[in-house]
Order: C-alpha cells, then sequence, then structure tokens
C-alpha cells in the first residue's frame, strides 16, 4: 500500500475541524479558529519538547539539553509571531462573531496550564474548572504531582557537583519557587567557575524571558482587540492577563544579576 502524504498527516480530517458557527457569514472568524488551533499543536509540541528537556537534564546529557531548549526557544518566536497575524483582525471582525463563543475562552486551555504547571507555574486551584473525573482534570493532577523544569534543572546542577540543597529538588510546589539565597550562592559559583554550567542557565533564563515575551504580547493582542472588557471565559480579561507579567519562572537565575 502506497502511503500518501495526506494520508500521512490525515489531511482531510485536519481540514474538517475549523467549522464557524458563524456558518461562514463572518470571514474573520476562520483566521480566529486556525490560530488557536495551531496554538493547540504548538502546546502539544512545547509539553513534549519540556518532558524531554527533563529527561535530558537529569541524565546530565548536556547536547540533548541544549538543542532542546533551542528547539523551544524556537518554538516561542514562532507562537509570538503568530500574534502578529491574530493582530491583523479589528476589534469589529472579533466583536462580529464574539457573541457565537459563548463561555468558550483561551482561559480554559488545558494544554496551556498542563505546559505552565511543568514549567513550575502551578496554582491548583485551577484544577476545579474542569469536571471532576474527567481526563483535562486527571492530566493537571499529575502535572501536580511531577518535577518542575526547575527541579530537574537543579538535578542538573546537583549531580555536576555543585551544593544544592536536596530540599528544593525533593519539594512538592503548587506556585512558583520563592528566591534562595543559598541556592543563588551556588548559581553565582556557577556562573564565575563553571563556563558548561553557565550556558545551561543562560539558555534557561533566555526561554523565561521568551514566556515572558509572549504573554506581554498576548496581553497586548488581546487589549487592543478587546480593551477592558471581561472576557469570553468569565474572566476579567485584560486586567487578569496583566497580573501575570513579569512574574520569571526561574527567580534566582535573575536575582543573582544584582550580585555578579
Amino acid at each position: 500500500m502506497t502511503l500518501t502524504y495526506g494520508q500521512y498527516l490525515r489531511v482531510p480530517e485536519l481540514l474538517s475541524l475549523q467549522q464557524p458557527l458563524s456558518g461562514g457569514r463572518e470571514h474573520d472568524e476562520t483566521l480566529f479558529i486556525v490560530i488557536h488551533q495551531v496554538y493547540e499543536l504548538w502546546f502539544k509540541q512545547q509539553i513534549h519538547e519540556v518532558l524531554h528537556l527533563q529527561q535530558a537534564l537529569e541524565r546530565n546529557d548536556d547536547a540533548t539539553t541544549h538543542a532542546t531548549l533551542r528547539r523551544m526557544l524556537t518554538i516561542l518566536k514562532t507562537m509570538v509571531g503568530q500574534i502578529d497575524v491574530l493582530e491583523t483582525m479589528s476589534p469589529i471582525g472579533f466583536e462580529s462573531f464574539r457573541s457565537l463563543l459563548a463561555n468558550a475562552s483561551g482561559f480554559q486551555s488545558v494544554q496551556f496550564r498542563e505546559f505552565e504547571f511543568i514549567l513550575g507555574n502551578r496554582n491548583p486551584a485551577a484544577l476545579a474548572r474542569y469536571p471532576e473525573g474527567g481526563p483535562e482534570r486527571a492530566a493537571l493532577a499529575a502535572r501536580l504531582e511531577g518535577r518542575t523544569l526547575w527541579q530537574s534543572f537543579l538535578m542538573r546542577l546537583r549531580a555536576d557537583g555543585h551544593a544544592v540543597p536536596q530540599e528544593l529538588i525533593d519539594a512538592k510546589l503548587s506556585a512558583l519557587p520563592e528566591p534562595n539565597e543559598s541556592l543563588q550562592d551556588v548559581l553565582l559559583d556557577v556562573y564565575h567557575h563553571h563556563h558548561d554550567d553557565r550556558v545551561i542557565c543562560e539558555l534557561m533564563v533566555d526561554f523565561d524571558e521568551g514566556m515572558q515575551e509572549w504573554r506581554y504580547r498576548h496581553v497586548k493582542m488581546v487589549e487592543r482587540t478587546i480593551g477592558t472588557k471581561i472576557g469570553t471565559g468569565g474572566s476579567s480579561g485584560v486586567a487578569y492577563l496583566r497580573s501575570t507579567l513579569f512574574r520569571p519562572l526561574f527567580p534566582d537565575l535573575w536575582t543573582i544579576r544584582d550580585r555578579i
């Protein structure tokens, strides 16, 4: 049997998934659907990559660690670039079909929440937004039990002989990590005396900065599209999104800049 491009990628099924609720009457709705479906595919890939990254860090595989972080950074740039496309839709264009979304909102994206949980930005209260016993809630609960990317990174440093406190690796985290002065002392030594480890630190900072850039661009896109209106899922919209800005995933890697 000959396998075709369309069969391998399941193109007919893929192209059948864009079904505007306006029945095609509102031109911009198709763009809105395509962009957000593509985002969900990128979230799937980023979860795939970050789990691979954690494994590489924990087995001290620097080549794979570097390659995976760089790939994730490149994907982040693509995710930011998609906002440029979405911003070609005017506020009037979005308002023409916004009411059809009812309570549907990107705020409900379970994959993005999973990605955040793996990165360490955890909020157990988020589970309550998904039906008890459902697959979405189960997926998030499982991510809460696993190590964060930061903890896998600390395992990598400890395995390389750095005096990383074991309790930071073993902790059950339910929020972003608080800055830790003892760990910052270790990181300062890394920056001054261990080039290979410093390279990984800087790639982690690059990724953290990329996530903050994506959040900022997303906030401004929402603001220019709906202003300060309540979000379609009932969130406070831009007000909530602004509260997520400038919160680093890896605060110790930023705090040490004051001491270098």
